[in-house]
Formats: structure tokens, sequence, C-alpha cells
């Protein structure tokens, strides 16, 4: 594999991203709060740019009406159509939606039943050396 250097630690502070180019193939580095994170950079639902998105974290409730804001800077919404992603992982919970309104029968389940969505970013991994964020591709 050849080493790619992405920047160095010094000049890639927390909470900024950076995009490379890796075999033809743009990757964004995310740094959140010193732990580095890779993602092709592109969404696997229409092609969007995801180093062109906001960093957002996820609203959760614990019980109804008990809201808090948890994970901020480590989900990645897609500036085309909102879908989201998470930057660790590359996980999404997103699902293609028809432009016509279709019923749906709903029902309540454990939790711990949910099933994890298909669609997932490409992850990159990224590591630091000798004071420089480097990928190996």
């Amino acid at each position: 594999m050849t080493r790619h250097i992405v920047a160095a630690v010094a000049d890639f502070p927390p909470g900024t991203r950076r995009t490379v180019t890796i075999n033809d193939r743009a990757v964004v580095v995310f740094n959140v709060d010193g732990a580095y994170y890779g993602l092709f950079d592109r969404c696997p639902h229409n092609g969007g740019s995801l180093a062109q998105g906001v960093l957002t974290g996820l609203l959760q409730a614990s019980e109804p009406g008990a809201y808090s804001y948890t994970r901020e800077g480590e989900i990645i919404r897609c500036p085309w159509h909102g879908w989201e992603f998470d930057i660790r992982t590359g996980q999404s919970f997103c699902r293609a939606v028809r432009a016509k309104a279709r019923p749906f029968a709903v029902k309540v389940e454990p939790g711990s039943d949910i099933v994890e969505g298909p669609y997932k970013a490409e992850t990159i991994e990224v590591r630091v050396e000798d004071s420089y964020v480097v990928i190996d591709a």
C-alpha cells in the first residue's frame, strides 16, 4: 500500500475536515477531538459530496419530551438530499422515499429488534504517524 499524508496534526485542528484524492477517489477526513475518521466522498444514495455536507449530531429522547443532543460533530448530512451518515462507521438509517405518499402498517417493537439499514458510506482507515495524519491505500 502507498502511504498518503493528509496533513500535519498541528495543521488539522479538531472539528475540521480535509479532502484528499487517493487512487483517483476523493476521500474526506474528519478530526473529531483528535480522533481521525475517513469516508469516501460520495453519498451512496445519489453520489453527493459528503465533504460539502453539514456536520451535526443526533437528537435523542429517553422518553417523550426529554430530548438531548448527542454525538455533536459526528454525523455528516449529504448536501443534496439530507441523508445522514455516522462518520465513524459510515452507517445511515435513511431509506429511499417515493414521491407519492404511501400508507404503512405501524407497530411498536423493542429497540433491540431494529436492524441497521443497508446504506453505508465507505470508510477508510486514518492514523497519526510522526505528527502527520496519514492514510495507507
